[in-house]
């Protein structure tokens, strides 16, 4: 016998973030979450996110075993920024049953529902701002750091409970052999333009982490305004996501470029630090993953370019090349074996043909569901 029940109980949500460890503990792509951090992400009063928005979460459970669990999201800020009723759902994972999935959208619907919510839109984990998803091209390789990763038959689970195709994200990939001179040339002659404009590009100080990252907020808020389903981060939601990051943070592929002084765009890669959580079971870092996370730090081959972002008004002037030169400089520097941008959304054209004419190719394409409710 089939049944649903809502997370209630510190037990109930060691299950909720455990469950994945047991459905692709065969994978060998799978990269588990660190406990500590899903923990935090999902208990109120620990993460910045619940100081605007509710969740609830439900675990499907069979015979005694969990075999689903989902998420239902009401973000206060994003209906109120898009002026929207949308409801969301997230960490949405399920063995290959259309009854279990049936189930824990059920709950997902009627929580919603009751809450006002006129759409659901996922799977999102928490939002935009976060990872969100769903894998349906590039099943072949693990993901990369802070991207999300599932089976190919969720798409089918979603499809048949009535989800749309909202907007595909993609994942463009850099190889060690396409990291040529042609786009080092190009951006050392725009950098020298730029200078003459009085735009310079360095790297984050990290003397000054918090006033950094204070300018670097404004630039994310404003800079990513346009983008679907965008919603501005919190003071609070980006300083906690900046701690996170200062922890793997290289301040070489951090860089900032200003106006005389002003700032006005940034770039962000951070290590693949997936490569080393790999190897962490069940994603606890005690006793011996804390060990692995520091010594294997130095093995780690691979970027992934997590945001780039320039304001109105200075963008098509060469910034965004000389983001991508400078970063590629550093990779082959450090000789970096692969760089992974993402995600991209699929109508920015400019974006897109940018990393293409750069010799990236997409690899990962991920998909935003929709549905009326």
């Amino acid at each position: 016998m089939m049944q649903v029940l809502q997370v209630s109980t510190k037990q109930m949500l060691k299950a909720f973030i455990d469950f994945p460890h047991t459905l692709y503990k065969d994978d060998p792509n799978y990269v588990p979450e660190l406990f500590t951090a899903q923990n935090d992400l999902l208990t109120p009063g620990k993460h910045p996110f619940h100081e605007h928005a509710e969740i609830k979460l439900f675990l499907a459970h069979q015979q005694g075993a969990v075999i689903g669990r989902i998420a239902a999201i009401l973000n206060h800020n994003h209906n109120t920024f898009n002026n929207s009723q949308d409801g969301f759902f997230g960490f949405f994972d399920c063995v290959d049953n259309g009854e279990a999935a049936d189930m824990l959208f059920q709950q997902v619907h009627q929580w919603l529902s009751l809450k006002g919510a006129k759409t659901i839109v996922g799977p999102v984990n928490f939002s935009t701002n976060e990872t969100c998803g769903l894998l349906v091209e590039g099943f072949n390789s693990s993901p990369v750091a802070m991207m999300p990763y599932n089976y190919a038959y969720y798409a089918k689970l979603l499809e048949n409970r009535g989800f749309l195709k909202k907007i595909d994200l993609l994942a463009y990939q850099f190889s060690a052999q396409s990291f040529n001179d042609k786009p080092l040339r190009l951006s050392q002659l725009l950098r020298n333009r730029l200078e003459q404009k009085g735009i310079t590009i360095r790297p984050i100080n990290l003397k000054k982490y918090a006033e950094e990252v204070a300018s670097l907020r404004e630039i994310y808020n404003a800079a990513w305004d346009k983008n679907m389903g965008f919603v501005p981060m919190t003071p609070n939601e980006f300083e906690y996501q900046a701690r996170e990051l200062k922890l793997i943070l290289d301040p070489d592929f951090c860089l900032i470029a200003e106006h005389r002084g002003k700032v006005i765009g940034f770039s962000l890669a951070i290590p693949d630090i997936n490569q080393i959580l790999k190897k962490i079971k069940g994603g606890r870092l005690w006793p011996t993953g804390i060990f692995k996370l520091l010594f294997q730090r130095r093995r780690i081959n691979a970027v992934r370019i997590v945001a780039l972002g320039v304001l109105e008004g200075y963008r098509k002037m060469g910034i965004e090349a000389c983001f991508y030169g400078a970063a590629m400089q550093k990779y082959r520097e450090k000789k970096m074996q692969m760089a992974e941008a993402s995600w991209v959304l699929e109508n920015n054209v400019l974006m897109n043909q940018g990393l293409l004419n750069m010799a990236a190719r997409p690899y990962k394409r991920y998909r935003i569901y929709q549905k009326e409710l």
